[in-house]
């Protein structure tokens, strides 16, 4: 049974919408460029042969489906296609484990649900060839006015569903063209390292590059290299769109080719490192900026000339002020889907959980850091409760808890008979690799305060952990962080993610 939303919903935008915002625009003019350019006039072709086949199998107006597709052509004209058809799409991660899939499905009840039959594409690339498959789902009509739906860490566990209408992101769209300098305009190209599937690479790249006239470029491969060959196959003035991670992939490139046509990049991770931006911008001699947001809302304040690091501008039409050291962003209504938490949303003010400040005379904002459990690894969100609750429900496992210190750590008591290796094979059932603790220490007893709960201060579990350390073929002591956690790829579309950064400044 899906969630239900208290507040009433405005009247939702005519589809037409995808056609004006998003579709319109000279036929021979390159819209997206993935292994070949497409262009105006093949999109909106490839865009009426995907809606067939989604009204075929019963998605109308007032639809629901689910798109669990990686970054794709196919991925871009299956979501433009429900769109245009009036449904309400929902974007599943293709990196969560079939059991987060199908918790998600049984909670979003879609009717109609698109994967992919085939793929056809390597480790570290930017994108796929997939051949889809179309199925029906058990599920029933969208109730609510809502365009777009989103899980904000996983399908299980404390994760919301993030609701946006399609004003929502039109609104967000006109956002960015507000902003003006430093966004590409209409002719120039957005090189796009940002997954499409979230809220950075879906509305900073594809729709505001669809509304622009800018071409979104994804890289065959994402490697420093690949990223590079993508910025010169065209003339056009070129922004590189990503997070931090890709900032640090390609400083390690000691001589650079020469790149004319590449006039800056915009990251929306967290705020990039002193030492990482200067060795950057000194490499690259472009500007850097930084985008701040989340998935709630899209893109909330900008620095994209590096002009005020580490402050940022209110993007126009939003209005962010800080209570109680928390940053509070004016959004008229409620952006989730269920019972409306005050803590999260309240009377027009959604609640970002980052600590910040807001100085009064210029209106800028710095962040500070998370107030809540959510890290960021490799510029994919994970939230800690999700991974601890997950990991505490298993067979064998007594309790648990996991911390974050530059990689996610679990400390758990396993019952008897129970092995961290048993441990360790049920969870990557579970949870995608990315959200999979790198380290976990089997503990006799877990700290506990006066009142019985769970100490979670990290000194105090390493010291409850070192006795642990047994001989060989013990069940305690920490499992090898290869063993227990992956990095982001899948040996599919992703790269390999450096050490996970606390999550602070970025598009989420």
């Amino acid at each position: 049974m899906t969630d239900a939303v208290l507040e009433t919903q405005p009247a939702p935008l005519d589809p037409s919408w995808v056609d004006e915002v998003l579709l319109a625009g000279p036929a021979d003019q390159v819209a997206l460029v993935f292994d070949t350019p497409v262009t105006r006039a093949d999109l909106r072709t490839l865009v009426a042969a995907k809606q067939s086949v989604l009204a075929a199998a019963g998605l109308g107006a007032g639809g629901s489906v689910a798109l669990s597709l990686a970054p794709s052509l196919a991925f871009v004209t299956n979501l433009l296609a429900a769109w245009r058809l009036g449904a309400r799409a929902a974007l599943l991660d293709h990196r969560l484990t079939a059991y987060e899939t199908d918790n998600a499905l049984q909670r979003l009840a879609p009717q109609v649900v698109v994967t992919a039959k085939h793929v056809t594409g390597g480790p570290l690339r930017g994108f796929v060839e997939i051949e889809e498959r179309v199925a029906t789902y058990p599920g029933r009509p969208a109730d609510t006015t809502h365009a777009l739906i989103q899980l904000s860490s996983g399908s299980t566990g404390p994760s919301k569903v993030i609701a946006r209408t399609a004003a929502n992101l039109v609104e967000e769209i006109e956002r960015y063209v507000k902003i003006g300098a430093g966004v590409p305009q209409g002719g120039e190209r957005i090189v796009s390292l940002a997954s499409m599937v979230h809220v950075l690479g879906l509305v900073g790249g594809l729709l505001y590059g669809l509304h622009a006239g800018a071409q979104l470029v994804v890289p065959a491969r994402m490697t420093a290299d690949g990223i590079l060959s993508a910025v010169a196959a065209g003339p056009e003035p070129t922004t590189l769109l990503g997070v931090p991670f890709h900032i640090e992939l390609l400083s390690s490139v000691q001589t650079p080719p020469r790149l004319p046509q590449l006039t800056g990049m915009t990251t929306g991770g967290e705020l990039v490192r002193a030492e990482v931006y200067a060795g950057f911008v000194d490499r690259y001699d472009i500007r850097l900026g930084n985008m701040y947001g989340m998935t709630e809302v899209g893109v909330i304040a900008t620095d994209l000339f590096g002009e005020h690091r580490p402050s940022l501008t209110p993007a126009p039409g939003l209005t962010v002020r800080e209570e109680a050291g928390e940053l509070l962003v004016s959004l008229p209504a409620s952006p989730y889907l269920g019972l409306v938490d005050p803590a999260r949303w309240a009377d027009g003010w959604l609640h970002t959980k980052d600590a910040g400040s807001v100085d009064e005379a210029t209106g800028r904002l710095r962040i500070h850091g998370r107030r809540d459990s959510q890290v960021s690894v490799g510029g994919l969100k994970v939230d800690l409760t999700e991974v601890e609750h997950t990991l505490a429900a298993l067979p064998g496992v007594a309790s648990a808890v996991v911390t974050y210190d530059k990689a996610i750590e679990a400390y758990v008591m396993l019952r008897d008979g129970a092995t961290a290796a048993q441990v360790q094979d049920r969870l990557a059932e579970r949870l995608a690799g990315f959200k999979r603790p790198r380290v976990l220490k089997v503990v006799e007893q877990l700290p506990r305060t006066a009142t019985g709960k769970l100490v979670r201060d990290r000194a105090a579990l390493l010291a409850a952990s070192a006795p642990a350390t047994a001989a060989p073929g013990s069940t305690a002591g920490a499992i090898p962080a290869q063993r227990v956690g992956t990095d982001v790829t899948d040996g599919a579309t992703d790269p390999v993610a450096p050490a996970p950064v606390k999550e602070g400044n970025h598009a989420r």
